[in-house]
């Protein structure tokens, strides 16, 4: 199912897909009025996760709490229809002049466009490739094994489900903050954006170090930090590449890139975590492994990959620092 309906979604509805005119009137207003309702979403969804950890919802209860969230759910068709009955068509001249003078920025952009063959000869895209594996790739090897290491841990079954649901949480709280604090300090501070790669994977690494430590309540502590920083990478790669390769063969370009996500997931779920659990099992000659030492080592070296791949991120910070200048002074001149 996971392999075969994301296919026929995408075979289903590929044809009614249009172009749109990007340089739409009162776009970020609207795209405003999105990202509100998403974040409503989000927060309510964690209050409801956070209030059956104290209290059993009733039948009653829990139709209040669906019919709420399908109105929440829908609150998106009300922006789109209040974009369109709001609408406002500039003097179609004045349409014609700012598109002209647009795709002579664009034109200039494109220039600089690189296909995968040529990006695959550079070192950015190598240094974005491990970034992913070491990134992305513990990020699902932990979320991978989460209910397994809380069950190590001591944790019980309804909290070890509450972990993953929370996951998802701070997954969109990674991958909305991460874009919108990268741009800001991109335009404001001319701040490299793969710096946000670099701290973002520091972080994870701290993350991994704590949920190593065993201690009551780093499974808590460390799933928030790894959901955060791992749903940030989601947000900051596409972006970056983009950037740094050009949109022509973007798509392509992200791809390639992404391959290290799941190649770094298997590696640490079956060769990392999952050799080194079955060792402890076999030492204690039981079916189950329980206690700190089940997966300290995993997460240890968890932790030291994401700082590798900290330190990548920092080189590749540096070496993009120039460039992102340049970006920045293409993106004032476009709108000048």
């Amino acid at each position: 199912m996971l392999a075969l309906l994301p296919f026929l979604n995408t075979l289903l509805f590929m044809s009614s897909v249009k172009a749109y005119q990007a340089n739409e009137i009162n776009e970020k207003k609207h795209l405003n009025g999105l990202s509100l309702i998403s974040i409503i979403i989000a927060a309510y969804l964690f209050s409801i996760i956070i209030i059956e950890q104290v209290v059993t919802l009733n039948i009653p209860a829990r139709i209040i709490v669906f019919l709420v969230l399908v109105i929440l759910l829908a609150a998106p068709l009300y922006v789109a229809v209040k974009a369109r009955s709001t609408e406002n068509l500039a003097d179609s001249n004045q349409l014609l002049n700012d598109v002209s003078d647009n795709q002579d920025f664009l034109d200039e952009e494109v220039e600089d466009d690189k296909n995968l063959v040529q990006a695959i000869c550079t070192v950015n895209f190598w240094c974005l490739f491990l970034t992913t594996a070491t990134g992305m790739g513990t990020g699902l090897a932990t979320i991978n094994n989460l209910a397994q290491v809380g069950e190590s841990l001591g944790y019980t079954t309804f909290e070890t489900s509450t972990l993953v649901s929370l996951w998802s949480i701070w997954n969109f709280v990674g991958r909305f903050g991460a874009g919108y604090v990268s741009d800001y300090i991109l335009y404001t501070h001319k701040w490299a954006r793969p710096v946000f790669i670099a701290i973002t994977l520091g972080l994870m690494s701290i993350g991994h170090c704590v949920i190593a430590s065993g201690l009551p309540g780093a499974l808590y502590v460390g799933s928030v930090l790894l959901g955060i920083f791992y749903g940030s990478q989601w947000s900051l790669m596409p972006t970056i590449t983009s950037e740094i390769f050009g949109v022509s063969h973007f798509g392509t370009i992200f791809n390639a890139i992404t391959i290290a996500g799941p190649v770094g997931s298997y590696f640490f779920s079956v060769r990392v975590i999952g050799y080194l659990y079955d060792r402890e099992v076999a030492r204690g000659g039981t079916e189950y492994c329980i206690g700190e030492h089940c997966f300290r080592s995993s997460f240890l070296i968890m932790a030291f990959t994401t700082f590798v791949g900290f330190a990548i991120g920092l080189w590749l910070f540096v070496r993009t620092r120039r460039f992102y200048e340049q970006i920045v002074l293409k993106r004032d001149r476009g709108s000048g």
